[in-house]
């Protein structure tokens, strides 16, 4: 079927075409005057997603601002905020109200219940595509009320919105004051520890005391170094003098000694004299062998007596190299000893230590999540509250006859093409070629002449006068 064929069938069918077309606008036009006025009541709000908490000032991870303003509206339109709102308007307790409950329901569950159903259904949020602003409608019958729970929803999801921020920052203040608690009694334990252990041990400052032990420590080295150099020396002198005491320097160096070898050397150069001279039993000559005789003596006497002095002299810096070497020993001892304390007080002032940090860090904590709990600061806020609306929002009236007149010219087509395929008829040379299969040799454009009304008047109305006469 082609344009002409329509444009042809309409032509013919226009009277149903007309009557449908009037039908479908006088329905619609009683329908919109039946139905009762609808008003819709908008409030505004403005998301702010930036990730910036109002009291904190940390940031939200950038991961969960796409689901945000999702989130947002979910809450919005939960039961939770629903029953808030059924609550603070007082609708629960209306008669009218439960008896459509009791009429509706038959008395089966809650009357909160019901009518926070009735309200979700009602409630229609719409984000703005390229904003943070999010429009919380409501539609009923009376302006002031459908104002009032757009309102109340607004109101309700602010207060709630509040409340998940803070439940949990109640709950962790609750488990931060055990964990204060637990932390304050280990550092307590570990403070006692470490000044009990001080006590017991008599520490006031180990590192000086270690300080002053160490270089006592180092004294006494370098003191048993010198005594064991100088035991050394000794003991070389006292071989040299007891094994060959005329060659020892030491005892060469005795002016007593050296006194006495010259005196020794004058004697015996005096007998070698005398005996040229005189005879051996010459008492000159006996009295000078005598004076060499006594000399001699004399001298080997200082030589052991100098010999024995060298060897107390040694027998006193072995003493001497004994005692640095056990003070030396004590003193290891006691700075290992120091040592071994620095690192036990090391271990317990480590562990006071990281108690206090974790005392702090528990205490930081707190102060913090106490600040959250108690924090009635939401990152939402109201742009424009909703106000009673002064025009219903439906039926539209004029609209709904420019639907009504689009919908008719539909339906007047179809009813056209209806009739016309179960009442088929030959409208164009081409209808007779498409059913006949003859070729068409010619068409006579004939039209009906116009019905005279005028002069069937007029005919009769002479026939009347006729017969009158």
């Amino acid at each position: 079927m082609n344009l002409s064929q329509l444009l042809l069938i309409l032509r013919a069918r226009r009277k149903a075409a007309l009557l449908t077309l009037l039908a479908t606008v006088l329905l619609t036009l009683v329908v919109s005057l039946i139905i009762p006025p609808t008003y819709k009541a908008t409030a505004s709000l403005v998301m702010n997603y930036k990730g910036i908490d109002p009291v904190t000032g940390l940031g939200m991870p950038g991961q969960l601002l796409p689901g945000y303003m999702a989130t947002q509206i979910d809450i919005i339109t939960s039961k939770n905020v629903a029953l808030r709102v059924v609550d603070s308007l007082k609708l629960a307790s209306s008669p009218a109200v439960i008896e459509q409950f009791n009429d509706d329901t038959g008395g089966k569950g809650t009357v909160r219940d019901w009518l926070a159903d009735l309200l979700l259904k009602k409630i229609n949020i719409v984000p703005s595509r390229e904003s943070s602003v999010v429009d919380v409608t409501f539609k009923g019958a009376d302006p002031d009320f459908v104002a009032a729970v757009a309102n109340a929803f607004v109101d309700e999801y602010l207060k709630l919105n509040v409340q998940l921020k803070v439940d949990p920052m109640k709950r962790a203040t609750a488990y931060f004051n055990g964990q204060i608690k637990q932390q304050r009694d280990l550092l307590e334990a570990t403070q006692s520890r470490l000044s009990k252990y001080q006590q017991e041990h008599g520490i006031v400052s180990v590192d000086n005391r270690l300080d002053v032990e160490q270089n006592r420590l180092n004294d006494l080295s370098a003191q048993l170094v010198a005594a064991q150099g100088q035991l050394m020396e000794a003991t070389s002198r006292q071989r040299m003098a007891v094994g060959g005491s005329a060659d020892s320097p030491d005892v060469a160096a005795s002016p007593l000694i050296q006194n006495l070898k010259l005196n020794l050397g004058n004697a015996e150069a005096k007998l070698a004299e005398i005996g040229q001279r005189l005879d051996r039993n010459h008492p000159q000559y006996q009295s000078a062998k005598a004076e060499v005789e006594k000399l001699r003596s004399e001298l080997r006497e200082q030589l052991n007596n100098a010999a024995s002095s060298i060897g107390g002299n040694a027998q006193i810096l072995r003493q001497r190299e004994a005692a640095v070497r056990a003070a030396l020993n004590e003193q290891k001892t006691k700075v290992l000893e120091l040592n071994r304390t620095r690192d036990e007080m090391g271990v317990l002032t480590k562990e006071l230590e990281n108690a206090q940090r974790a005392y702090d860090a528990t205490s930081q904590r707190l102060s913090q999540t106490k600040i959250e709990g108690q924090a009635d600061q939401t990152d939402i806020a109201v742009l424009n509250p909703a106000v009673p609306p002064i025009e219903p929002s439906t039926p539209k009236l004029l609209l709904n006859l420019i639907l009504s007149v689009l919908m008719g010219i539909i339906l007047a087509v179809a009813v056209a093409v209806f009739s016309e395929l179960t009442d088929r008829r030959v409208r164009s040379a081409a209808d007779l070629v498409a059913v006949a299969k003859v070729p068409v040799l010619g068409v006579l454009d004939w039209k009906a002449p116009k019905k005279r009304r005028f002069s069937l008047k007029r005919r009769s109305a002479l026939q009347q006068k006729m017969i009158a006469n």
